[in-house]
């Protein structure tokens, strides 16, 4: 055999084995850039009165398709904007909803955010008979519109002030129901800022079941202290000033009143005490003359459930639920159709549960019940059959249940494990499942109420291809360890490929953190391609976490309440201790990176446990409880009056001096969440403690740090950071 053929075909197949094997190089452009990694999903479903069809928004976002849940197959095309002609007062579909007799659809368009969840739009109304389309207002922008249970009006939210228009007469002039609301004063029907950020609180309305009456909540922000942004870009900066209540301070005044739409007369709703209270929920019930509503005490540790009468104001407590600590508002009590049970969740036994209870407030059977955790309430159907969301075998997964009411039994419906959330069709015949796992991208399927699956709707095996192909993901593995207190805490880690474990590697952990979250769970994380960038330069990437997160019941996530700060970051201390005590991981090179909650944590563990972490990443951090809002800081810590220790032994602004290592602080100017205030001051510490630190702000940005080039800016500034540094 020709020697110098010989070695070149085995040169060659050198070649072709190492391309092979090759793993293509991920670069902050794909994440932001190209969309490389970007999962595809099935947007805007809303379920039709029949149970039988479902519709959902075509993927510019520009049109409404109609789709069977039977067969999955689409069957028509309900609206197509371009049909419509609206020329510039269109951009794209933000949302829409049919009206109660499907005959019409509203959408908005041209959406003008507020803040986080808020924003006004222009709203149109289709007629799907005529084909017809009007503006539902010529007079501003409008928020929060919703058709009347019968169809022929909507109501809506503009400037402060509760409207109602009748859209079966074409003559017909929208009707002002309240004339109070002023900007930064009094707002009708609209949560105040920290309503909507702390409580999830947006629409403050609800129609009565015959349409006859609208109640509401009036919040009175004028002793709020006011809060200035100076918004940048002119020759003379602008300063942008809203009602932000910190811990401690005042807060909005709230009552709830009853509209009557024919007479226009309003009613008080006689809720007792309303001095230092709150009202995050109201809710009609089946009942047209019966209103629910819950107030909350200011330390949101005793919660009262009432019953209104929606003619006089005049109303009854029907459930008292307390707690040691504080007590968590969530959306699941629903009323049955009987109008003489509701249910409802909470965690009265240590673990979120869901009860059914008789108009009197009555425990008529607990439908749930076991060391494990209620995590989402669906509905129920004309039988009694309750549909849920759960993480009943592991703290770390979701799975689909039912359970019947009177018999008690449960059914799981999901089959994916790992994570799965549901869109149940009106009736809950059936359900769109998204399933995913820690490894897997979402895949989306139509099933049964039993959970058989009738049809694939999106399965993700582009991106599935590329992560498990070319660019060769490494996966993440679930861990546990013990802590010096014998706490046991979950945790994921990500190897580099080719890992060798008598190899040393840097450490690169995430944190968020707080009172009930969770970053380890089984489910796929859009940050994936960005950890993979650190996997792929030779570094173990980690994330743990520490008492205080939730779904492992009421005590763990309590075992913060008072002091935020002191027991999560021993426990992010305690997991650096115990990854630096495995053989492949290099102790001395262990960095930390968080965002928000994360941030504050972040710093913590730069300061605090300032000698187990190299480097550290804090963007948009609390850096002192002392300048948050009162209805998050207050629920976890108390007040500042009662609890100055708990407000200030565990704030990064208090431990300045004892900084070391390589400490990058990121944040938004504009941020109207954690205030850029927090940076400002902290960087005042610092440098007071001659303390030597790398800062980057965003102009003119929130706390979500988003927009134009930005997201591109700063992960490219992070990832240089840890690479340069760690």
């Amino acid at each position: 055999m020709n020697m110098k053929r010989f070695y070149l075909s085995v040169i060659l197949l050198l070649v072709v084995a190492f391309t092979a094997n090759a793993q293509k190089e991920i670069t902050v452009d794909d994440l932001y850039y190209y969309g490389t990694f970007r999962q595809n999903g099935v947007y805007g479903i809303e379920s039709m009165k029949d149970g039988e069809h479902y519709t959902n928004l075509t993927i510019r976002r520009n049109g409404i398709e109609k789709y069977s849940y039977k067969t999955g197959e689409k069957e028509e095309t309900l609206m197509m904007v371009a049909d419509l002609k609206l020329g510039d007062n269109f951009d794209f579909i933000f949302d829409y909803v049919f009206s109660p007799d499907e005959s019409k659809i509203m959408f908005s368009t041209k959406y003008e955010p507020i803040y986080r969840h808020s924003f006004t739009a222009e709203y149109y109304i289709y007629d799907l008979k005529t084909k017809e389309v009007t503006r539902l207002s010529e007079n501003g922008k409008q928020q929060l519109a919703s058709f009347s249970p019968d169809g022929k009006k909507v109501a809506f939210v503009r400037k402060n002030n509760l409207y109602v228009k009748d859209i079966t007469d074409k003559n017909a002039k929208e009707v002002q129901l309240t004339t109070d609301g002023e900007w930064n004063k009094i707002i009708n029907g609209a949560p105040d800022w920290v309503y909507e950020e702390e409580f999830s609180y947006n629409k403050a309305y609800d129609w009565s079941a015959d349409g006859k009456k609208i109640a509401f909540l009036r919040t009175d922000e004028s002793n709020v202290k006011m809060f200035g942004m100076t918004m940048y870009g002119e020759l003379y900066p602008e300063n942008y000033e809203y009602k932000y209540p910190k811990a401690g301070e005042e807060n909005s005044k709230v009552s709830l009143h009853i509209v009557d739409i024919e007479s226009g007369k309003i009613t008080v709703a006689d809720m007792g005490d309303l001095n230092d209270m709150y009202i995050p929920r109201l809710k009609f019930t089946k009942d047209p003359n019966t209103l629910s509503a819950v107030k909350l005490n200011r330390l949101q540790n005793k919660y009262e459930l009432f019953l209104i009468n929606a003619t006089n104001g005049s109303s009854k407590i029907i459930q008292t639920l307390t707690d040691k600590n504080y007590l968590e508002i969530n959306d699941d009590l629903t009323f049955l159709p009987d109008n003489k049970h509701f249910i409802t969740s909470h965690e009265s036994n240590g673990y979120r549960h869901i009860y059914m209870y008789d108009m009197s407030g009555n425990l008529v059977r607990q439908l749930t019940d076991g060391q494990w955790e209620v995590t989402e309430v669906y509905g129920v159907d004309d039988n009694g059959v309750v549909y849920f969301q759960a993480a009943k075998n592991s703290p770390l997964r979701r799975e689909i249940y039912c359970v019947d009411a009177e018999k008690g039994k449960i059914k799981e419906l999901s089959k994916g494990k790992g994570t799965n959330s549901a869109t149940f069709s009106n009736g809950f015949k059936y359900f769109i499942n998204e399933f995913s796992d820690a490894n897997t991208p979402t895949v989306i399927t139509l099933c049964n109420n039993s959970g058989k699956v009738i049809r694939e709707l999106e399965n993700n095996k582009a991106l599935a291809d590329k992560i498990n192909g070319d660019y060769k993901f490494t996966k993440k593995e679930f861990f546990t360890f013990k802590t010096e207190n014998g706490d046991e805490l979950n945790g994921w880690m990500i190897k580099p490929q080719n890992f060798d474990a008598k190899k040393k590697y840097p450490v690169f952990m995430y944190v968020y953190g707080g009172p009930g979250s969770q970053t380890v769970a089984d489910v796929w994380d859009g940050s994936m391609p960005w950890y993979q960038i650190f996997a792929q330069k030779g570094y173990i990437i980690v994330s743990v976490d520490n008492r205080g997160t939730g779904y492992r019941g009421r005590d763990f996530r309590q075992t913060t309440y008072g002091q935020l700060g002191k027991y999560e970051v021993q426990d992010q201390i305690s997991a650096a201790k115990y990854l630096g005590s495995l053989d492949y991981v290099d102790k001395d090179r262990i960095g930390i990176f968080g965002w928000s909650y994360g941030g504050y944590m972040s710093s913590l563990c730069m300061t605090v446990g300032a000698d187990y972490f190299k480097v550290g990443i804090a963007v948009a951090p609390v850096t002192t409880w002392r300048y948050y809002d009162s209805v998050y800081t207050e629920r976890y810590n108390g007040l500042p009056q009662d609890n100055a220790a708990g407000y200030d032994d565990n704030s990064p602004i208090n431990h300045a001096k004892k900084m070391k290592g390589k400490y990058l602080l990121v944040h938004g100017t504009a941020d109207d969440n954690v205030h850029f205030q927090n940076s400002v001051d902290w960087v005042d510490k610092l440098i007071e403690a001659d303390v030597q630190f790398d800062l980057m702000y965003y102009p003119n940005k929130d706390h979500s740090i988003y927009g134009g080039n930005t997201r591109h800016h700063l992960y490219t500034k992070m990832t240089n950071y840890i690479l340069n540094n760690l």
